[in-house]
């Protein structure tokens, strides 16, 4: 089992020191001291207020946050918790992948989703209802220019001739594309172009609001592995090649009190024997000092345990 923890930047207004240059690069090296996998940034460049008031949060640029935790570490992987693909021009996505893919020596992963907030659409200039077929688009584009050269493109969104962006990514054939979602267009996407799945713990409110389908129990998640596997049998795809992201409810929320270590680590056992490869780790968001502690806490009460 591999570790991904996402910035905790969990409210508005967020705590000003993970906000800055200085606690984003003590976390990220945090992290990986830890024994942390991955570090990874949410994607809301455009949120509403009704949303923030509503419980939502403050967002870092992805791409420019994970850039800048790539200067500050070695080994840690940096993996989107997610990308909203159809926010963004894939070419653009596509070179901001292969850039940070360069610049940290192989270690990006391009985890996507296709978003939920409509708001958030509008104000970007995207139409809320074609997400899907943007989604669809943007995924061929990018693994297209990250694999070609003289690449043309005829599609409903976007049409293009005889592009060739280079540098490529160092990782080859290109950076693993994980598909976010519970749904099963969601793992129909993972078969036809991606290399993860990293659906999320959704109770029946979060699942509406999110317009995606309830995954709250591990019965709900076997479910979705069975059917993924399915569509990869279907498709002569190798689903043993794929990774399967997920969180681990056992036993609480780590840095919170009441927290389990030995429930957390059986449910690790749980997860793993059912093919979930990372486990998303929830960290407070109460500041970089605080973090620090309880990613050194995890670290010694599960981390080392695990091993």
């Amino acid at each position: 089992m591999r570790f991904a923890m996402t910035y905790p930047i969990t409210s508005h207004p967020c705590d000003p020191g993970l906000a800055s240059g200085a606690g984003v690069a003590a976390v990220a090296a945090a992290t990986e001291a830890a024994g942390f996998h991955a570090l990874g940034f949410t994607d809301h460049p455009a949120p509403s207020q009704r949303w923030l008031d509503a419980g939502g949060h403050d967002a870092l640029d992805p791409f420019v946050a994970m850039g800048f935790a790539a200067a500050r570490t070695t080994t840690l992987r940096l993996i989107p918790n997610i990308v909203v693909l159809p926010y963004r021009n894939p070419f653009l996505v596509a070179k901001a992948g292969a850039t940070l893919d360069r610049l940290s020596d192989g270690r990006f992963t391009l985890a996507i989703g296709t978003g939920y907030l409509k708001r958030e659409f509008a104000a970007l200039g995207v139409d809320f209802d074609e997400r899907k077929d943007l989604v669809d688009e943007g995924l061929a584009v990018i693994r297209a220019i990250w694999t070609g050269d003289d690449i043309s493109f005829e599609g409903k969104h976007f049409s293009a001739r005889g592009i060739t962006a280079h540098p490529r990514p160092v990782t080859g054939p290109h950076p693993p594309i994980w598909i976010g979602g519970n749904t099963g267009a969601a793992r129909a996407r993972v078969v036809a172009h991606g290399d993860g799945w990293c659906p999320f713990a959704a109770p029946p409110v979060l699942a509406e609001t999110a317009g995606t389908t309830s995954m709250n129990s591990d019965e709900a998640l076997v479910r979705g592995i069975e059917d993924l596997r399915r569509r990869c049998d279907a498709a002569g795809r190798d689903w043993t090649a794929l990774d399967i992201s997920f969180t681990n409810v056992a036993g609480g929320n780590p840095g919170e009190p009441g927290f389990d270590a030995d429930a957390y680590l059986a449910g690790l056992d749980e997860l793993a024997a059912i093919g979930v490869t990372w486990v998303q780790v929830p960290m407070p968001g109460l500041g970089v000092e605080h973090l620090i502690e309880q990613l050194d806490r995890f670290r010694v009460t599960v981390i080392d345990a695990h091993k």
